[in-house]
């Protein structure tokens, strides 16, 4: 007998046409999961009350996710057969809960998959797919953090969400592997932001947000350069100064960083900024907020 858990947290999946447009529908996604889950499936569920549009999601979220998983497994350690977790979501934050839960989860024993849609179940659309193709990797898939989307599973550390409207909604880019094993990690309440260098960005600016934050994820241009601007590398080494982690990222989907490469990234590094390789904005806050946390 195979143990599944599904996490319906909210999301476009699972909502349903109402008088100011889509909105949540209890029993939905429960009622789709019973009628698709394999006979010898045992199907326990866990639904957010109330359900949460992912545009909400956030560390609190994240760590009520947690919670059930580490419960769930505990629960299934002595059971014969295999055991995995299925978690839908709304797609909006599904890189930055992708990011989350691969790195909290890094060396769990079981598959835990990820799934959403652009359209809700009984919309002809893609929902019922990617829920089926969910619950037959769950059972048969290899242990880690997952997406099923559109006919593909993905890794979920380094998911990117390129388009707004299409099925094929995301891409995963190669992330470092995670190191295990396995040990209880939670996000706990702490201030921190993706931030973006973009053309004539007053470095006051940028001083006001990073004041206001305990870190912060920079996405700098290409390889890892910046604007040369002395306001802009005191306002960083500032902020390093009293304690304010700040960890580069390119704003490039892939190729990372390469620090030293350009005469122009010196200022980040002489700042004390990190740099992120070749990580995802979300998997970047991610690490800082775990690495705060702890």
């Amino acid at each position: 007998m195979a143990e599944i858990l599904l996490i319906h947290t909210g999301g476009t999946i699972g909502m349903a046409p109402g008088p100011n447009g889509l909105a949540p529908a209890k029993g939905l996604v429960e009622a789709a999961a019973r009628q698709m889950a394999p006979a010898d499936a045992r199907l326990t569920l866990h639904v957010f009350d109330p359900l949460v549009d992912s545009s909400a999601i956030g560390p609190d979220h994240w760590n009520a996710m947690l919670e059930a998983i580490d419960t769930f497994a505990t629960r299934c350690a002595d059971m014969p057969g295999r055991a995995g977790v299925i978690i839908t979501h709304g797609t909006d934050t599904m890189a930055f809960t992708g990011a989350a839960l691969a790195q909290a989860l890094a060396g769990l024993p079981m598959p835990v998959l990820l799934c959403g849609s652009m359209q809700p179940l009984g919309m002809k659309g893609d929902a019922e797919g990617n829920l089926k193709l969910a619950l037959d990797a769950v059972r048969d898939g290899p242990a880690g953090v997952r997406l099923a989307f559109n006919g593909a599973i993905m890794a979920a550390a380094g998911l990117v969400k390129h388009n707004s409207q299409e099925a094929d909604a995301f891409r995963s880019v190669p992330q470092a592997p995670l190191a295990g094993p396995y040990r209880r990690r939670r996000f706990a309440d702490r201030r921190l932001a993706v931030l973006t260098l973009s053309p004539g960005l007053p470095a006051g600016a940028l001083a006001g947000a990073l004041a206001e934050l305990d870190g912060a994820v920079l996405r700098v241009y290409g390889a890892g350069t910046a604007m040369d601007d002395p306001k802009l590398e005191a306002a960083l080494a500032q902020a390093v100064q009293r304690g304010c982690r700040i960890r580069a990222v390119s704003q490039c989907e892939e190729g990372g960083l390469s620090p030293g490469s350009y005469a122009a990234g010196a200022l980040l590094w002489r700042a004390g900024v990190e740099n992120g390789g070749p990580e995802t904005p979300e998997a970047a806050l991610a690490r800082l907020w775990i690495e705060l946390s702890e």
